[in-house]
């Protein structure tokens, strides 16, 4: 029987495999009039005849290939002007399968078909690359001359705090504590961003607030000098318009300082150069759904009040000409507002009712983009809730893209988003999206069975590799194939539990359980196939800072901690660094195929392949060592062919090459001790 063989009167539904590669499709991603060629494999010899369905009209295939074990058949046709929609059928005598972006078939699922948008495209520099997210105040002081002081302004029921014991734990109320991270750090530490691997910073918001997470934007036109340069101090005598808001005295001198602000700008246009000139890109964090109650367009706290060169602001007169900008209870003066979530600190935006405001905005994307600042792109804070109507934020975020892409060609646009992306991903409005539900949550659940603020423990999803798969890809589906070559594979954010504390198995808070509970009962062999998965999935990596270092902490805020410089995990430092490299040097996995192999309790096995080589990822999350027969002639990999272990992992170690393995029946036969991952890899033709 031939490798895989299911019978002889049935269609062999294993060997069935198509994608929106380049392996499958061309051009990866289409415009109107380009020729485009389908490809679709079958086991050679296997059925008699296959169709393409595109658009609701069949259109029949014919054999193009013949490689080894399988047939190829293809078809080419002009590429229209609308959305294109696509799945494949193929027959023999007595059976019928159809083949969709989830695989294999019974009946035809529209949801699931393969697609594209003529003319879309995502930059090529997104798809497949190592990010690193960057929480500015918790990463590195590189000058501590510009950090917050103490009482230095007073904001949501408190004064300000300088925090001067770096590996301090968060407080629970942890917004007016600021630990001195700042740009500088970035700086100076890119020299080690460089050396981990990382092609990409994110970098949470920068911009002016009072707040150390700064996502409530006072001033969208300029770096925040706590974070930059301060020069001008507070040593200027006391105005007049400041005394009944002698608490902020500090604060206003240095962040709405002429000088301070254009200073800080200046040296954002620095880091960006340096940032580039090693190779890497940057994206800033864009807060456009809510401002900051201190934005000089409210001015709740009156802090701009009868300021020269400024506007009075919306909260503090009903003839602002920023009133329009948010919604009011009443035309009263000082009249109660909406606010994100109902947080009064929160102003939500009211784009629906001011024109200008919308214009504020798309120029701020666009100004961002372009020269001198140069960034390579924005992550969109609560997108989808950007307006009141669906309508409209469909609407703005088309006019945010035609904007930024006019400015930028190659600005990468992604969202923060939870559920279905679909209504985004049409080639107008965004690229992509913080990869939750198809890489985040199935991840923590296979391996820990926590959910990702670490709030409840669900043992059905804990070790099941079937549901793993299914979970992965059925939301995959939701992806066209360059939005999901770059979607954010993160394992930890600013808004979630570390993972390393997610191996704890423990549902808890810094609240119900204390910080250093945290760092309890963890799992480092968890992580370190966390990362395997990460490293080797299809999609850009998203590091958290200091997750590489060993960082724990529960939900946010204690998610902030600092990086813990001169203390870090060396082996699980060194463990990122080892695979990051070595995904770089496997052609297949930034932007090739992935197809399941092989999955059961507590283990999981997936091939990357395409036309250069092929990985087989398998990875044993039990207290067991586990023997599988992987069948890798599923990517191509034949009989008699030797695959070489690339990378090991296992027991609190690694290791880099090592042993080969010769294909039998078409199967890779492997013994993984307990709570271990392995590569193995072949090349073709090599």
């Amino acid at each position: 029987m031939r490798a895989g063989a299911q019978g002889d009167n049935l269609i062999n539904r294993i060997a069935l495999f198509a994608d929106e590669t380049t392996n499958f499709k061309t051009p990866y991603e289409p415009s109107r009039g380009d020729k485009v060629t389908l490809k679709f494999r079958t086991l050679a010899n296997d059925v008699t005849r296959a169709v393409a369905v595109i658009n609701g009209v069949k259109k029949e295939m014919s054999k193009c290939a013949t490689d080894g074990n399988f047939d190829y058949y293809s078809i080419t046709f002009v590429c229209p002007a609308r959305p294109v929609k696509y799945h494949f059928a193929v027959y023999d005598d007595d059976d019928k399968v159809t083949y969709n972006r989830i695989g294999c078939a019974e009946n035809t699922e529209e949801e699931y078909d393969f697609g594209f948008t003529p003319g879309a495209k995502v930059p090529d520099w997104a798809k497949g690359a190592v990010f690193y997210q960057i929480f500015p105040d918790r990463f590195c002081n590189g000058d501590p001359s510009n950090d917050v002081r103490d009482n230095e302004y007073y904001y949501t029921g408190g004064h300000s705090r300088r925090i001067t014991d770096w590996s301090k734990y968060p407080d629970e109320l942890d917004v007016r504590c600021f630990y001195g991270g700042d740009l500088q750090g970035v700086k100076q530490k890119l020299g080690y961003l460089q050396d981990l691997g990382v092609e990409a910073i994110y970098l949470n918001p920068v911009f002016v607030s009072p707040s150390n997470h700064k996502y409530d934007t006072q001033d969208y036109d300029h770096i925040d000098p706590h974070l930059a340069v301060i020069e001008e101090d507070e040593d200027a005598p006391m105005q007049d318009w400041e005394k009944h808001n002698g608490f902020a005295r500090q604060y206003i001198r240095r962040v709405t300082s002429a000088e301070n602000l254009e200073k800080s700008n200046k040296f954002f246009v620095e880091l960006v150069k340096d940032i580039h000139s090693r190779g890497m890109k940057i994206v800033i964090d864009g807060v456009f759904n809510h401002c900051g109650s201190f934005n000089k367009w409210l001015d709740r706290e009156g802090i701009y009040l009868n300021k020269k060169g400024f506007e009075a602001g919306a909260f503090q007169s009903a003839d602002s000409p920023y009133r329009s900008y948010f919604r009011f209870k009443t035309h009263a003066v000082q009249s109660e507002y909406e606010g994100w979530w109902g947080f009064s600190t929160l102003p939500k935006l009211n784009y629906e009712h001011s024109e200008e405001l919308e214009e504020y905005i798309l120029k701020t994307g666009e100004r961002w983009v372009s020269a001198p600042y140069n960034v390579d792109g924005w992550r969109l804070d609560v997108a989808a809730d950007l307006g009141h109507s669906s309508a409209y934020n469909h609407k703005f975020w088309k006019k945010f893209h035609s904007r930024v892409r006019g400015a930028n060609a190659d600005a990468f646009i992604f969202a923060e988003h939870y559920g279905d992306p679909v209504p985004w991903f049409n080639g107008k409005e965004w690229d992509s999206v913080m990869n939750y539900d198809a890489f985040m949550e199935p991840v923590t659940w296979f391996l820990t069975g926590m959910e990702k603020h670490s709030e409840f423990f669900d043992g059905t999803k804990f070790h099941d590799g079937k549901l793993f798969f299914e979970s992965m890809f059925k939301n995959m589906a939701r992806f066209p194939r360059p939005s999901l070559d770059s979607a954010l594979n993160q394992l930890s954010n600013h808004d979630h539990s570390r993972f390393l504390t997610r191996t704890n198995m423990t549902c808890g808070t810094t609240k119900s359980r204390g910080p250093h509970a945290a760092g309890y009962n963890i799992d480092k062999r968890v992580m370190e196939l966390a990362v395997l998965i990460q490293m080797t999935w299809v999609g850009s990596p998203g590091i958290y800072y200091a997750d590489e270092a060993g960082q724990v902490g529960w939900t946010d805020p204690d998610s902030r901690r600092t990086y813990p410089w001169g203390h870090e995990d060396g082996k699980l430092l060194d463990f990122h660094r080892a695979l990051i490299a070595l995904r770089k040097s496997i052609h297949c996995l930034k932007t090739g195929s992935i197809k399941s192999l092989d999955a059961g309790n507590g283990y999981i096995a997936y091939g990357r392949f395409d036309g250069e080589d092929c990985a087989a990822v398998i990875v044993n999350c039990t207290d067991n060592q586990v023997s599988l027969s992987i069948p890798v002639w599923e990517m191509g990999v034949y009989t008699g062919s030797v695959m070489n272990r690339s990378f090991f992992c296992g027991g609190y170690d690694f290791r880099l090459g090592g042993e080969e393995s010769e294909v039998r029946h078409g199967r890779l036969f492997i013994t993984l001790p307990a709570k271990s991952g392995c590569i193995y890899t072949y090349k073709f033709n090599g």
